[in-house]
């Protein structure tokens, strides 16, 4: 019986771009066997568990070489440091909760939409929003530097929510523990106060070139409130932004799925009670009252009207039951003679 040799004569085209890096394996050849795949890379990033083959090899062309020619291969991972290749059985799409972030891994798969999931400036981990960052793969809350539009070249330290209805939410506000004072002037309101891994205010100032046209984008509002009995409520808003100057609080629609009743934008007797307007502090008056001050008179600040249906700046207290409208309070939850444990403000990017 006469003996077959099959000779492979395998020739590959790569081409790299990067921002968004796009690397073209071709494997042609003698046999019946012609792939082409069009490869799209994220920085920083790997898959996790689904590696069915583990070897190095000198690049990352070589690496998508052996994808290429393996019916199986859906996507791969390759380090630059270590020349570590791994071929996988499934790809980011499949198990977005297994792609993670890995410093000196590059992903590649050969969907399109992979391109959003790597770095606008690889070498400097810019991201512009804690939304970003979780799409990338980073699911632990804690506090990250972003580098948004509007900040020049600068960067901001923020505390990220990853958990909280799909995560992703810049934290502007945390009240806990009673620890820090907000019974605080214009001028702190105005930079922020207080610490990240506790209770704090980030800043009107950063507020407003957080939300800024410039942003590209639209950002939605959300209220995370806990009482004394451990019962939690949300709210959420469309379309949240801090205008320039004297900080008027704008807000779309209140999401029907809330559970904490909209002490923002709307009562049975004040149709758009806090929605556009200004913000006060104790030596900067700007609500609604005449000749009296809200900020003074409920030691606090916020977007007073005639005085308010919430106010989650009010003074803090070790209990629930207090005087009327004196504490950390939302209405139309738990009524103006409840003073919340909890309660956070947070905003999340939306895709222009």
């Amino acid at each position: 019986m006469a003996k077959h040799n099959f000779v492979f004569e395998l020739f590959y085209v790569v081409s790299l771009v990067f921002q968004g890096t796009i690397l073209i394996v071709s494997g042609l050849g003698t046999s019946s066997y012609t792939r082409k795949h069009t490869l799209y890379a994220a920085d920083n990033l790997k898959l996790q568990g689904f590696a069915y083959a583990t070897k190095t090899v000198r690049s990352r062309v070589i690496c998508g070489r052996e994808c290429s020619m393996d019916e199986r291969c859906k996507s791969f991972n390759f380090n630059d440091c270590s020349k570590m290749c791994e071929l996988n059985l499934a790809t980011r799409r499949e198990h977005p909760e297994d792609f993670n972030a890995t410093q000196g891994s590059v992903y590649f798969d050969t969907d399109e939409d992979t391109p959003l999931y790597s770095l606008t400036d690889s070498s400097l981990n810019r991201y512009k929003s804690c939304k970003m960052l979780l799409d990338v793969g980073y699911r632990s809350s804690g506090t990250y530097t972003i580098y948004p539009e509007g900040f020049g070249n600068g960067s901001l330290r923020v505390y990220c929510d990853m958990e909280t209805d799909g995560g992703g939410w810049i934290v502007f506000q945390r009240r806990q523990d009673g620890s820090v004072d907000f019974y605080r002037n214009w001028t702190e309101y105005q930079s922020g106060f207080g610490d990240l891994s506790s209770e704090f205010w980030l800043g009107n100032d950063n507020l407003v070139t957080l939300t800024s046209n410039d942003s590209r984008g639209t950002w939605e509002l959300r209220f995370d409130l806990e009482d004394w009995e451990n019962n939690t409520a949300c709210a959420k808003y469309s379309d949240f932004q801090i205008s320039p100057g004297e900080y008027n609080l704008i807000i779309g629609q209140y999401d029907t799925n809330s559970t904490a009743g909209d002490s923002l934008g709307y009562h049975r007797s004040h149709f758009g009670y806090h929605r556009g307007l200004p913000f006060s502090t104790k030596d900067r008056d700007n609500d609604d009252l005449g000749s009296s001050n809200c900020a003074q008179t409920y030691t606090g600040a916020w977007w007073f009207n005639h005085c308010f249906l919430s106010h989650l700046n009010g003074p803090y207290h070790q209990f629930g039951s207090v005087q009327y409208s004196i504490g950390v309070q939302w209405e139309t939850w738990k009524g103006y003679y409840y003073s919340l444990k909890t309660c956070s403000m947070k905003m999340r990017k939306l895709r222009p």
